[in-house]
């Protein structure tokens, strides 16, 4: 029983990634369409849940390992889903294609797995730090991204339409910075286990 209650975060943490990289994926293949408008492939590109997803996920442990763990398998699940998805039979790969399709696929993404390796951790860390310590730097890694990639984007060129996404992802980061500035005015810390 222990060795299933230890195991279970990292489980949830498996499913939720898997589940999120395959819908990322999805949502960037969806032709835009008269009822859901031109919003979904510029949804799907933007870049700050693949932060956020690993924050959160750490942010369910006390401890700083398993936080780093769990962002990790987060993050891997993440892309994970991410490639099954585009090799699916829902994107019209057959099969018996996606083995070939697998190693045409990963040397292009390399930087995307090497990257995961590095944030899924870091930022599992920082959702960690921000439950027990209530960090001020964990809450402005968690709201940068958001605030700041449209401004990132458009510095680069690669603002895509409609903005109403890139707005939402604003009005998002500027919520959390509420959130997290209410949080921390009313700080507790949580122990951490031994």
């Amino acid at each position: 029983m222990l060795g299933y209650v230890c195991l279970m975060p990292y489980l949830l943490a498996l499913l939720i990634g898997l589940a999120y990289g395959a819908a990322d994926q999805y949502l960037g293949s969806l032709r835009p369409m008269l009822v859901l408008g031109n919003w979904t492939p510029t949804a799907a590109q933007v870049s700050a849940p693949w932060l956020l997803l690993p924050f959160l996920i750490g942010a369910t442990q006390l401890r700083p390992r398993p936080a780093l763990l769990a962002g990790l398998v987060t993050t891997m699940a993440m892309l994970g889903g991410y490639f099954a998805m585009t090799l699916s039979p829902l994107e019209g790969v057959p099969f018996a294609a996606t083995p070939t399709g697998l190693l045409h696929l990963l040397p292009g993404n390399g930087i995307y797995l090497v990257a995961g390796l590095v944030s899924g951790p870091v930022y599992g860390l920082l959702g960690q730090r921000w439950r027990t310590r209530r960090s001020l730097f964990s809450a402005a890694a968690f709201i940068g991204p958001l605030c700041l990639e449209p401004w990132a984007r458009e510095t680069v060129g690669r603002l895509f339409a409609p903005s109403s996404v890139w707005a939402v992802e604003t009005v998002l980061g500027l919520a959390a910075s509420f959130y997290f500035a209410w949080r921390f005015a009313h700080r507790r810390r949580v122990p951490t286990a031994p």
